[in-house]
């Protein structure tokens, strides 16, 4: 069969070869290059109607582009979105997903590090969130015992100056400056929706910063784990249902009410907050990657981790 197709537009062009087969009357068989949802076609030898090849076209066209950040587009294409075990989960409190369980694929070489880093969330801007897995080394949140990362604290100055200028020239150029949420939240808060609105209800916008409070919380895969609350009162359990738990670090996440206390993780996965002078607790800087950052290999797991291109 003859088509004659006409492109409207050549921005999003979409190879599809299209097999249509009718029977009684013999095989037809139509090859079709769609750049949009509007085209033309030449339908009057195979003895279809417009209307079924337009529904057969304008279906296939809408399972190509009817895809969640987190399948298509650049550094995702290898990621696939799980409901059960551990594995990328999409985060029902915002558009973005997280890495959850004990142990999921989500091992990244970065900066040169193989499997030194390991991915939070995928954002619905396309970037990717990353946290490095070993501490680089125990400094004080803000020296001068206030809680405002944006102030600049001692860690915001330290880790977007001395730590980002020891980067590889290809690790600065896959990082992307990106809002961060730091706003301070409630103690033993119950409400994990309500948390989430507290932790964004103010913004830093920069280069490199720490895993907020919540981000922790939401990759534990325990339901008697997802609130502040809850998390540290089955603290004891808790610790075996996220990736998350390893030394005890510092979180970007405030106490409300509090003007020098910053919430840290323990070594027994309680959330406790602590005078942010303190010098005696792990750094973790967290990045965001650029949305055009690809994934070239890798399966994610820690002998064989993702790599970037």
């Amino acid at each position: 069969m003859k088509k004659n197709v006409e492109m409207f537009s050549k921005k999003y062009l979409i190879g599809i070869i299209l097999g249509i087969f009718v029977f009684g009357i013999g095989g037809v068989y139509a090859a079709t290059y769609i750049a949009s949802n509007r085209i033309t076609y030449d339908h009057s030898t195979s003895g279809m109607s417009a209307t079924e090849v337009q529904g057969a076209i304008d279906e296939l066209y809408n399972t190509c582009i009817a895809k969640p950040p987190t399948s298509g587009g650049t550094i995702l294409d290898k990621i696939q979105i799980v409901t059960t075990g551990d594995g990328l989960y999409k985060d029902e409190y915002e558009d973005r997903y997280f890495y959850r369980g004990k142990n999921p694929n989500n091992y990244l070489t970065f900066n040169n590090e193989t499997a030194g880093w390991r991915i939070i969330s995928i954002e619905d801007d396309g970037t990717i969130k990353i946290m490095k897995i070993d501490s680089i080394g125990n400094i004080a949140w803000d020296a001068a015992n206030f809680n405002d990362w944006s102030r600049p604290a001692t860690l915001n100055t330290y880790l977007n100056g001395t730590y980002y200028n020891s980067l590889s020239n290809t690790a600065k150029s896959q990082i992307v400056s990106h809002d961060y949420s730091i706003g301070a939240v409630t103690r033993n808060n119950n409400d994990l929706a309500d948390q989430i609105n507290d932790e964004n209800s103010k913004k830093w916008n920069g280069k490199i910063a720490l895993p907020t409070l919540s981000e922790y919380i939401r990759t534990n895969l325990d339901t008697d784990c997802n609130t502040f609350s809850k998390l540290n009162n089955n603290h004891n359990t808790c610790k075996n249902t996220t990736w998350m738990h390893i030394n005890p670090w510092w979180t970007l996440t405030p106490l409300a009410g509090s003007s020098d206390s910053v919430l840290y993780i323990s070594q027994f996965s309680e959330i406790i907050p602590e005078n942010t002078s303190i010098n005696s607790l792990s750094t973790v800087p967290a990045v965001y990657l650029n949305s055009n950052v690809k994934i070239t290999g890798g399966n994610g797991n820690q002998t064989n981790p993702y790599t970037l291109g």
